[in-house]
């Protein structure tokens, strides 16, 4: 089998490959790799093998070269989940090959994969998380039965606090989510995603109808929202935000509830609610209150040099840092995302 390397921003038909390939999400589209290439400067290097004009087998990997972290090779930078598509093992073998052969001969410190774990039977991961999914086909009325009794509370409670959810597409919906963004990740510690990035993912995602921002309006002010991409039958929370200081009205919760009717409405089948560390109980209780099923996200790095597995290189922010980075203004936080998050992928 013979594997190319392909650079999809430069198909205009990617898209429609990954559509009709099983398997195909999102996160191996066109769109999410102009994302990450605009917003941080990678190599895209997806590795293909066709039958014909069909692709048979896809690893998409991004080098990520840099002075502070290395350069090594992401399947994919930022991405919750992104499965090797094999028919079968020879066949994900074959790509593995060619992608650790490549990955030699450019000097990557090593290789990670986010996702197909049973290709990697007996070897050790690096990370493991929580993933949920949510099974839209029964409707809007099943869907709304099937939650948990608190979420119906915390549902009735945004909307007796007068909160409205408004959809968008506009670069002002990006731009009020941003501001609500600062605010979460400072809250959590963390400096907040460079501008940029939500910028082209406006550019690429939002504005050509492959994603959409949802708001909490009250009183003409955002105070939470949540962003949303879709792909074929499958859509996906990606980010959430919300001003903590009015979180007893749960907008939130009526954030996510209009979202899960619309996309249950508009014919979609599923709605990821991504990734989940396993210790945040809090944010694990809030996805599993929707009747959402429960599986695990399991990630490998292939260290180069010592040609093995590498077993837990993830490490969650201690609570020393977090409450440090989280007295820091958030100006100075979204200086420090736009100089580091390109690092860290």
């Amino acid at each position: 089998m013979a594997v190319e390397i392909i650079n999809p921003i430069n198909d205009g038909t990617w898209d429609q490959k990954m559509l009709a390939c099983p398997g195909g999400t999102f996160f191996h589209s066109r769109s999410w790799a102009r994302v990450l290439v605009d917003s941080y400067g990678y190599t895209p290097l997806y590795f293909t093998i066709f039958d014909g004009e069909r692709i048979a087998g896809l690893l998409p990997v991004m080098e990520v070269d840099s002075r502070l972290t290395g350069k090594r090779g992401v399947s994919l930078p930022f991405t919750d989940y992104c499965e090797p598509i094999a028919a079968d093992a020879v066949t994900f073998q074959t790509l593995f090959g060619a992608v650790v052969a490549y990955g030699r001969e450019r000097q990557w410190k090593y290789l990670e994969i986010r996702g197909g774990a049973g290709y990697f039977a007996g070897e050790p991961a690096s990370a493991t998380f929580l993933r949920h999914t949510l099974n839209l086909a029964p409707g809007e009325k099943a869907l709304h039965a099937a939650l948990r009794d608190s979420t119906r509370r915390n549902i009735r409670r945004g909307k007796t606090a007068e909160v409205e959810v408004v959809f968008s597409d506009s670069a002002d919906a990006i731009r009020q989510f941003y501001r609500l963004n600062g605010m979460t990740r400072k809250e959590h510690g963390l400096p907040p995603q460079p501008f940029r990035f939500f910028e082209k993912l406006h550019e690429h995602v939002i504005a050509p109808g492959l994603g959409m921002v949802a708001l909490a309006m009250r009183y003409g002010k955002a105070v939470a929202g949540a962003v949303y991409f879709r792909f074929g039958g499958e859509a996906i929370y990606k980010y959430g935000a919300s001003d903590r200081s009015l979180q007893h009205i749960r907008a939130n919760n009526l954030v996510m509830w209009e979202a899960i009717r619309r996309f249950a409405n508009e014919g979609c089948t599923r709605l990821c609610l991504g990734r989940t560390e396993l210790e945040h109980e809090g944010l694990r209780q809030f996805k599993t209150g929707w009747g959402t099923d429960e599986s695990e996200i399991v990630y490998h790095r292939y260290d180069m040099k010592k040609q093995a597995f590498a077993a837990n290189h993830f490490r969650s922010a201690s609570s020393v840092q977090t409450k440090v980075m989280s007295r820091i203004p958030v100006p100075v936080l979204k200086a420090l995302g736009s100089l580091l998050y390109k690092h860290m992928g």
